[in-house]
C-alpha cells in the first residue's frame, strides 16, 4: 500500500516521511517504518526516515519495494539481503564476472567497428545502451570505457566482490547487473557450467540486492532521464542542490578515491 501511494507521487515535488523503528509505539507505525525500510528511505532523524521523490520517477520506487518483497518471500528472511553484508556469493560473483565479460567484449566490437563517428541510442551492442550524453564521445573514450568492464571483471575474478571506483565503472556494473539477471532468466546452461562446482547460497543471484549495495549512490542513472536535461553539467541548479559529481562524460574515468585508484600503467586489452 505504501508503495502504491508514493507510486501516485506523479509531479515529482514530494517526499514521503514516514516513522524510524526506534520510535515506533504501535503494530501499524512499525509497518510503515518496515515499508520505508523496504524503500530505502533515508535516516532523517532519530524518529523519522524521508523517501526524497523530487527526482527519482515515482514508479522506480514502487518497483524497488515490489522487488524486494520478492527477494524476501523467495529467500524466507530479511537476513537474505541484509544491505549490511557487501559480500558477494560465490555463485552470484561468477555469473557477474561471465556478464562483464561479455558486455566489454561486444563494447570492444563496438569500438572497432565505431571508431570515433557519433552514433544513436541502439546502435552498436553496447555502446548505444548508454546515456544519450555519451554518444559523441571519441574512441579513446570508449576504449577507456570498455577498459571499466575489463576492471571490474577482474576485480570480481581477483576478490570475489566489485566496488566501482568512477562514473564509468557505475555505468558499467549497472549493465553487468541487468546482463547477469538476463543470464539467469535465459540462459540457464550458461549458468550451470560457470557455477559447476561452486556450493550454493541461499542469496545466489539476487541482483536486487546487488543494485543496492554495490553503489554508494545511483545518480548516473539519472542520465538516462530526458526531464533532466543538463544535470551532467556542475553549473545545473538541480546539479549544485544535491552536491552531484563526475557525471559529465568527460568526468567518468576521474577516480572517486584517488588514494584507491586503479593502476595508470595497466594499460588496455586490446590496442
Amino acid at each position: 500500500m505504501v508503495a502504491a501511494a508514493v507510486d501516485r507521487l506523479t509531479d515529482n515535488y514530494f517526499a514521503v516521511v514516514l516513522p524510524a523503528k526506534n520510535a515506533c509505539t504501535d503494530a501499524g507505525s512499525a509497518l510503515l517504518a518496515e515499508a520505508g525500510t523496504l524503500l530505502s528511505a533515508q535516516e532523517f532523524s532519530d524518529e523519522l526516515q524521508i523517501i526524497d521523490n523530487a527526482l527519482a520517477a515515482p514508479e522506480e520506487a514502487a518497483q524497488r519495494v515490489r522487488s524486494r518483497l520478492r527477494s524476501l518471500a523467495r529467500h524466507g528472511g530479511r537476513a537474505a539481503w541484509d544491505e549490511d553484508d557487501e559480500e558477494l556469493t560465490a555463485r552470484t560473483a561468477a555469473v557477474l564476472r561471465v556478464a562483464l565479460e561479455e558486455l566489454s567484449e561486444h563494447l570492444w566490437q563496438d569500438v572497432a567497428a565505431v571508431g570515433d563517428a557519433p552514433l544513436g541510442r541502439g546502435e552498436g551492442r553496447v555502446l548505444g545502451l548508454l546515456p544519450p550524453i555519451t554518444f559523441r564521445q571519441d574512441q579513446q573514450w570508449r576504449r577507456q570505457m570498455a577498459r571499466c568492464f575489463d576492471d571490474l571483471a577482474a576485480e570480481l575474478a581477483e576478490t570475489g566482490t566489485v566496488r566501482p571506483g568512477c562514473t564509468g565503472e557505475e555505468m558499467a556494473l549497472h549493465l553487468g547487473i541487468d546482463r547477469a539477471k538476463s543470464l539467469t532468466r535465459d540462459r540457464p546452461r550458461l549458468v550451470a557450467e560457470t557455477v559447476e562446482g561452486l556450493g550454493e547460497d541461499r542469496r545466489d543471484f539476487d541482483w536486487d540486492w546487488c543494485s543496492t549495495v554495490l553503489f554508494e549512490d545511483h545518480d548516473v542513472l539519472m542520465l538516462f532521464d530526458a526531464s533532466l536535461d543538463g544535470i551532467e553539467d556542475s553549473g545545473n541548479e538541480i546539479s549544485q542542490s544535491l552536491g552531484l559529481a563526475n557525471l559529465a562524460a568527460a568526468d567518468w574515468f576521474v577516480p572517486f578515491r584517488p588514494g584507491q585508484a586503479r593502476d595508470p600503467d595497466r594499460g588496455f586489452r586490446h590496442s
